[in-house]
């Protein structure tokens, strides 16, 4: 299996312990609301431009009821299968769709962290935080473009991936898989924010993600 494919196991295998009703990252989202997200994203595009085009709410909001009221090892199932052959993720789902499971996969994973006790970030898969470069920088240049200070993204090796925003200067140092999710606007996530006092607080309550 590819790294994307993996991700995707994992992200089924990380539903199906948490349960149907289970805390996510997502705010305001359940595993049941995740799970659903991500079948609308792969097999029904049709029903996502509610979200962008406000005449279609009414339709993205049926299609959105109907999958939460099916059975949710179906859902998962689906899930699995990943996305159909007339899906626009089909072919390229190794590189479109490796940052939305791996994102995906810990904000379940992550979601009950607090009631849990003290998290811990798991080991990643061999090769997976180079994978996750692309599209760290790709992210990053959306969700931190106009950040309120100018934010370069380490590794602790000091490899400088990205700087994006102006300012002052903060640095944000984590595994490549960490400065994603702190790119998406995901917490809790191991990064170590320095620079001046007042910058690193407004990048810290910055708004971030799609």
């Amino acid at each position: 299996m590819n790294l994307a494919q993996t991700e995707r196991a994992g992200l089924v295998e990380a539903l199906r312990l948490a349960g149907s009703d289970a805390p996510t990252l997502c705010t305001g989202w359940d595993t049941r609301d995740l799970a659903v997200h991500v079948l609308l994203r792969e097999r029904r595009i049709d029903a996502t431009a509610g979200m962008f085009v406000p005449p279609l709410a009414g339709w993205t909001g049926r299609v959105t009821r109907a999958y939460r009221s099916r059975e949710y090892d179906d859902l998962l199932a689906d899930i699995a299968a990943g996305p159909p052959w007339y899906s626009p993720f089909a072919r390229p789902d190794k590189f479109l769709n490796l940052a939305e499971m791996f994102v995906h996969h810990e904000d379940v994973l992550r979601g009950g962290a607090d009631a849990a006790g003290p998290w811990v970030p798991r080991k990643l898969p061999p090769g997976l935080d180079e994978a996750l470069v692309l599209p760290l920088k790709t992210v990053g240049r959306l969700t931190m473009g106009k950040s309120p200070a100018a934010v370069t993204l380490t590794t602790p090796d000091g490899r400088a991936l990205l700087s994006v925003g102006k300012g002052a200067p903060v640095t944000v140092t984590g595994s490549v898989g960490e400065l994603l999710l702190f790119a998406f606007g995901r917490a809790p996530v191991d990064v170590a924010l320095t620079g001046d006092d007042e910058a690193v607080d407004r990048l810290r309550n910055a708004a971030r993600g799609l």
